[in-house]
């Protein structure tokens, strides 16, 4: 079997009720207190969230609706066709448009990538794709002597947010870290170092389970959200959508040079190595190229599909713990489903290599 429903309606349920669904509510009640909100949903999720969670794909469309919220485009399976065939991603991203339109009733000018994956190819493709602006994480050895809190630009293409690492992972990794210096982090304190950053604008990112899930209930982050709000209002902080800022900074955006090697906002060093960075992670990449090769080759559009699922970026993200430790290995070691780990490392990788292995092998046989 390819793909394992029971456990992925086990794991929805658990986030639906834990982060999801009160961290919708908090937003749309932050959202009329003036926050703004960019939002992104690969079609995996929303899939999975029409077969077993409608009440929760309602939900989502009416925060997406808010005048405040504004819709993301992604790359639909959130996978990583971007580092190998950047004509099959635009291919992607411009279904993904109509896809969009579909589901939310609006298509989405503003785009994010793979785990915010940029390059200058994939910079190129994004351009092509027809998209106005992206983000970029702004990790030092991308931005150099540059700030994250400008619009930047390469070459006359779409608009490049830069994502405040520092300022977002007080959040999304530190805050329920009681041996961090920051702890605890209150909204009025979060608040008064957005307003000290100099510079036109503070591109704060999260995945949404940040709120519930990385962090749970008793850590106290849905009181922080609650209070951002009037937090930032009282110092003065205006919030945008991302198109908003795109279309007020536009005209003073900076020209950036973007690297070969992507910069990612996954990992300690954000760059492709969290991902094809050992020889597990190397193997099973090189397998998901062969599936979606071969499947291509034999012109048949349910293998596709079949192949591109197989190319979801936590494929390779959880391999970062088996052949790893540190702090990248404790995040991916997060991830990996508690039912797997009673197999043991070398079955769990055995087991993860046959998937690709016997879907190419059925193909072979076609």
């Amino acid at each position: 079997m390819l793909f394992d429903p029971e456990l992925d309606k086990h794991y929805l349920d658990i986030i639906a009720k834990w982060s999801y669904k009160p961290a919708c509510d908090t937003w749309r009640r932050m959202l009329e207190e003036g926050m703004k909100l960019g939002i992104g949903f690969s079609m995996s999720a929303l899939r999975q969230f029409e077969i077993w969670h409608p009440d929760l794909l309602e939900d989502f469309q009416a925060l997406v609706a808010h005048p405040n919220a504004e819709l993301i485009g992604v790359e639909p399976y959130h996978g990583v066709s971007l580092l190998f065939d950047v004509r099959l991603f635009i291919r992607l991203m411009q279904e993904m448009k109509s896809r969009m339109k579909t589901i939310f009733g609006v298509e989405p000018s503003i785009t994010d990538t793979t785990e915010m994956m940029m390059s200058s190819d994939i910079y190129a493709a994004i351009k092509a794709a027809g998209f106005s602006g992206t983000f970029m994480d702004g990790r030092p050895w991308v931005m150099d002597w540059r700030s994250a809190a400008h619009l930047y630009h390469s070459g006359g293409g779409p608009k490049v947010l830069v994502r405040h690492f520092d300022l977002s992972d007080d959040v999304g990794y530190r805050f329920s870290n009681e041996s961090w210096d920051g702890w605890p982090l209150s909204a009025s304190d979060y608040a008064r170092a957005i307003a000290e950053v100099e510079g036109e604008v503070v591109t704060l990112a999260w995945d949404f389970e940040t709120f519930g899930h990385h962090h749970d209930h008793g850590s106290g982050i849905f009181e922080f959200l609650e209070q951002l709000p009037g937090e930032l209002k009282r110092r003065g902080v205006r919030c945008l959508t991302p198109s908003e800022a795109v279309a007020a900074l536009g005209p003073q955006s900076h020209e950036i040079p973007l690297p070969p090697f992507p910069v990612t906002w996954a990992g300690l060093h954000g760059g492709q190595e969290f991902f094809v960075g050992n020889d597990l992670q190397q193997a099973v990449f090189r397998l998901m190229v062969v599936a979606v090769n071969h499947a291509r080759l034999l012109g048949d559009p349910e293998l596709e599909t079949i192949a591109l699922w197989l190319l979801q970026s936590d494929n390779l993200h959880w391999l970062q713990w088996v052949a790893g430790t540190g702090s990248e290995a404790e995040v991916s070691a997060y991830f990996t489903p508690k039912s797997w780990r009673r197999l043991g490392v070398d079955r769990m990788v055995w087991e993860h290599q046959c998937v690709y292995r016997n879907f190419i092998d059925a193909m072979n046989r076609m």
